[in-house]
């Protein structure tokens, strides 16, 4: 893969794990199970179940991120070894037009 573009990718990879752990801080922050006062409020039992759900949802949308992270982070450790763009099942080449779509992309598509 050219330096140019194996740079940009790097770029790209960079600017959106810093995108995702802000989003991580700002679910963090939202999520209704964060108030330390929770446990010991009186909250009737319907404001219970809307913030269950909401907790849930969080929870969903963070784990979410959390397993892009972990691809992106892996993928900066690939252009870092060197083998970035190189499918981690088959040994071949990723699509210069896959990674282009999904910088984070370990595996060619079957």
């Amino acid at each position: 893969m050219d330096k140019s573009l194996l740079q940009k990718q790097k770029l790209r990879l960079l600017a959106e794990e810093e995108k995702i752990n802000k989003q991580l801080q700002q679910l963090k922050s939202s999520d209704p199970f964060s108030d330390p006062d929770h446990a010991i409020d009186n909250a009737s039992s319907d404001t219970d179940a809307r913030e269950e759900m909401g907790h849930l949802a969080v929870e969903a949308e963070m784990e979410d991120l959390q397993k892009r992270l972990q691809l992106i982070v892996a993928a900066l450790k690939r252009i870092e070894k060197g083998t970035y763009g190189i499918c981690v099942k088959t040994g071949k080449k990723i699509p210069k037009a896959r990674l282009l779509l999904v910088p984070e992309a370990d595996s060619v598509v079957a």
